[in-house]
Order: structure tokens, then sequence, then C-alpha cells
């Protein structure tokens, strides 16, 4: 489905941000990107999305490729279309438009005798926005204006979701609730690249994860390969791993896939 590789970016001249990132995003799967502050995390979802410009970052080696297209030199508009849709950090909405009014906006690039379908299928993951349907987004709770902005985006009918922090500041059942609605859309066929600093809720609903360090891809694998990973336990996880009966339950629903590769950069 969604193919980045050796992707380099730097931010002006000296920046490097992101060194030969190359990783898979099978069809129909959710692949959490893990990381600390500054490891790249964010600038791997803008150039997926096409956005690096907007943020005076550029691409400066190799490609992302969607469904066999080379998508990297595309404009954001051109993406999206595609339906390779990005929900940027901090729960970006139109705070001076209504709720429906923002997703009447994210249902621009969808065909007109589907937008009302589209609703309504946001509706259904999220009755909270059906119930404030004519509030202002400015008075929106911060997790109704987080599925908000999800809701936004999947009125474009993504193939692909790139999440950026969804959990971001917000109460640990809000959390639990937003690692729900994720895997809902999944099941729903989208493919989701999920990046999060809460690796125990991106670890639990993943099929598969990459962890990256100062822009370098350094691990790969399923996620229940990274969950038990030494590194990825001291550094994301406290060093406590989950129970027998956690890991069993999550990966009942994840296919098996390759054994955990190791980059050295």
């Amino acid at each position: 489905m969604l193919s980045v590789r050796q992707v380099s970016v730097r931010y002006g001249r000296s920046v490097r941000a992101l060194q030969d990132v190359t990783f898979e995003v099978p069809d129909g799967q959710i692949v959490a990107v893990l990381g600390s502050n500054g490891a790249g995390k964010s600038t791997l979802l803008r150039a997926i999305s096409g956005t690096l410009r907007l943020h005076r970052g550029a691409l400066t080696g190799g490609q992302v490729v969607h469904d066999g297209t080379r998508i990297d030199r595309m404009d954001p508009a051109a993406i999206v279309r595609r339906g390779v849709v990005q929900v940027p950090e901090g729960r970006q909405i139109f705070t001076r438009m209504t709720v429906e009014e923002n997703l009447r906006a994210g249902g621009l690039v969808t065909p007109a005798k589907r937008r009302a379908a589209a609703r309504d299928r946001v509706f259904a993951l999220f009755p909270q926005l059906a119930e404030r349907a004519k509030q202002s987004g400015a008075v929106l709770s911060g997790g109704e204006q987080q599925m908000l902005a999800i809701g936004r985006a999947l009125m474009c009918e993504p193939r692909v979701l790139l999440l950026d922090e969804p959990s971001l500041g917000l109460a640990p059942q809000l959390v639990s609730r937003i690692a729900g609605i994720i895997t809902e859309i999944n099941d729903g066929g989208t493919a989701v690249v999920l990046v999060e600093q809460n690796a125990t809720m991106a670890l639990r609903v993943a099929h598969r994860a990459v962890a990256l360090e100062v822009g370098e891809l350094r691990l790969s694998g399923t996620a229940d390969e990274l969950a038990r990973s030494d590194d990825v336990q001291r550094l994301y996880l406290g060093g406590h791993a989950e129970s027998e009966a956690e890991a069993a339950a999550a990966a009942e629903h994840r296919p098996r896939r390759p054994r955990l590769r190791v980059w050295s950069g």
C-alpha cells in the first residue's frame, strides 16, 4: 500500500532530520512509529503527505510510493486525492467553524454524492460530534477536538491515514477511546501510520512498528516483537513488559510477520 524507500530529509542547509529511512505499510494494517522528541517522527509524516516544504523542509534522497505510484513529488492536495491523508499533531481544527462545517471542509475532495454517507460514518464513529454538529469547534473539549480532527480526515475517505500524536495531552480514559477508534478505522479497511509517544498504546493497536532514533531507523518488526525488545522496553515502555495475558490478547488479532530486524544505520 505505502512504501518509504531510503528517505532523507533536511531543514535548511544543515539540519538533517531523516537519513535513509525505509519501511513498508501493508494494505489494511496499522504501523506504529516510535521515537523520542526530535527523532524525526513528524518529519516522516510530512515526507509522506508532501507537506515538508510548508515547514521549510526538503526531501534530499529516496522516495515515497503509494499503490505503485511515486508521490513524494506531488502536490499535497494531489496526495490527499489519492487517499493519503494526515491528521497533524495538536488538534488543528477550524475553531471558528461548527463541527458540521469542519467536516464539510474535510469532504471537499470527496465526490458530492458520497459526502453525506461519509459524514454519517463519522457521526456513527463519534456520536458526540453528531450531538454537537451545530456548535463551534472552539467550545469542544480537547478529546472532542481530536475526534473532530480525525473525523474531518475521514471525510476524505482515506486509504492511508497518517496520525500524528493523537493521544497527546488527553486523559487516560480518552487515550483508551482513541485507541479503540483507531482500531475501528482500521477494521473498516483503512491502513494507518500511527506516530505516538505513548508506546504502550501504539504497540497494542499496531500490527507492525518501527523505531526512529535521531532521524535513523533503528528497529523494525511486528508490534509484538518490538514490545518484547529490550531496547524498546528500556527506552519507551519504562522497562515493564506486558503480562502474558495482555500480550496474548493483543496478539490474537495480529498476523504473523518476519522477525525483528535491527538497523545499524
